[in-house]
């Protein structure tokens, strides 16, 4: 339980200095790391004609409460766009703008990409295959577990 232990808490540090200082790689273009995680969830070619907001809460394993404040800034911000969705009155459709595009291509991904250097400073290409093999188990895992939990409802399942 001890090295669990590690694990988890190790865990918990890595997401919030993901959060503090993927932020600050991104501050510049006016994003958060929640911001990129959206506009990247977008970006996908599966996701080229938008997705509901219940898609892209189950996608990125955040509540539509979480996410709805987070995309009314971002269409704020020009970044998405929020319609109706045609296939489901009752759904609404989010897209990135192409001011969105533009920003996510041109300006976030160079900063993205160094900040990915950075961060993995030292990793050879094996140790980050290792890393994602062992965080995808663990996913994995931590999906079972709000399964039973009775977690599914809250992203909209």
């Amino acid at each position: 339980m001890e090295l669990a232990n590690r694990v988890f808490f190790r865990l918990y540090q890595c997401a919030n200095m993901l959060h503090k200082t993927g932020t600050k790689a991104v501050e510049a273009q006016g994003l958060t790391t929640q911001q990129w995680a959206v506009l990247g969830a977008l970006s996908r070619e599966q996701a080229e004609g938008g997705m509901s907001v219940g898609d892209l809460a189950r996608y990125l394993m955040v509540s539509r409460q979480n996410l709805s404040g987070l995309l009314s800034r971002m269409e704020r911000d020009g970044h998405v766009s929020i319609a109706p969705d045609g296939r489901d009155r009752r759904s609404r459709l989010i897209t990135m703008t192409a001011s969105g595009r533009h920003v996510w291509l041109k300006e976030a991904q160079p900063k993205i990409h160094d900040y990915y250097e950075e961060a993995l400073a030292g990793f050879s290409v094996n140790d980050i295959s290792h890393t994602l093999h062992y965080l995808l188990k663990m996913l994995e895992n931590m999906q079972r577990v709000d399964e039973m939990q009775g977690g599914a409802a809250e992203t909209g399942e």
